[in-house]
């Protein structure tokens, strides 16, 4: 797989960047490549490297002292992830566990490396506090819908989010194909795999969505924005 420096410019963090720059980050990165299941990175572990998905998708998790399981949020290609080593000086671990949703690639780049390129080049540092804040707003966004919305709510919320982030006009039937297990919808959104499961079950006899192994196709998405704004009767 060749990667150019045009590819490297739908980084949000690198849309300013000069060909040179660009030039000079590749040179800096290794490609890796993974396969559905496992890890670019686990919580806890040192933060060497920063990462920007090239294929496939990935996810964020993180657990507590009893196992338990979240999923902060979904990794797309040409998106960064893994990047709180280049903003701290020092030893700086990984808060989340990053797990490959299918085969995968991605570009490591050393955490030192890219704090060496913000020195002097200070877009590159005004547009990764972007990207943090953005991360910051839609945890907060989480965190609200988990505090004052009912569990149907969120999970309608969730199937809404990576309809737009992720979904696939489906060839076979009307409707958007969302490539994720009633588990991981779960951990998304903060309750049980039985609930979720009941939900889906519910929604798919109203003919709002269609289920499948490790798939959900959303056929009305209207009905789930009447679910997610609390207006079904």
């Amino acid at each position: 797989m060749t990667i150019s420096p045009k590819d490297l410019k739908q980084v949000v963090v690198f849309q300013r960047a000069t060909d040179e720059d660009l030039d000079l980050i590749l040179k800096n990165s290794i490609l890796r490549s993974i396969e559905e299941g496992s890890f670019f990175f686990m919580q806890g572990d040192e933060a060497k490297y920063l990462y920007i998905l090239v294929s496939g998708q990935a996810k964020l998790t993180q657990s507590n002292i009893n196992g338990q399981q979240v999923n902060l949020r979904t990794i797309y290609p040409w998106q960064m992830f893994g990047a709180l080593g280049a903003t701290r000086d020092g030893s700086a671990t990984y808060p989340a566990t990053a797990q490959a949703l299918e085969n995968s690639s991605s570009l490591a780049i050393q955490s030192t490396f890219l704090r060496s390129m913000m020195e002097t080049r200070p877009y590159i540092a005004f547009d990764l506090m972007q990207l943090m804040t953005s991360y910051i707003q839609e945890m907060q966004a989480r965190y609200r819908e988990l505090a004052t919305e009912r569990v149907e709510q969120r999970v309608a919320n969730a199937l809404i989010r990576l309809a737009g982030q992720s979904g696939i006009r489906s060839n076979k039937e009307a409707g958007i194909e969302l490539s994720f297990s009633r588990q991981e919808v779960a951990e998304m959104t903060g309750t049980t795999l039985y609930t979720v499961s009941r939900l889906l079950s519910d929604w798919e006899r109203k003919g709002i969505i269609k289920t499948g192994r490790e798939k959900i196709t959303v056929i009305q998405p209207h009905g789930l924005v009447q679910i997610a704004e609390g207006l079904e009767k």
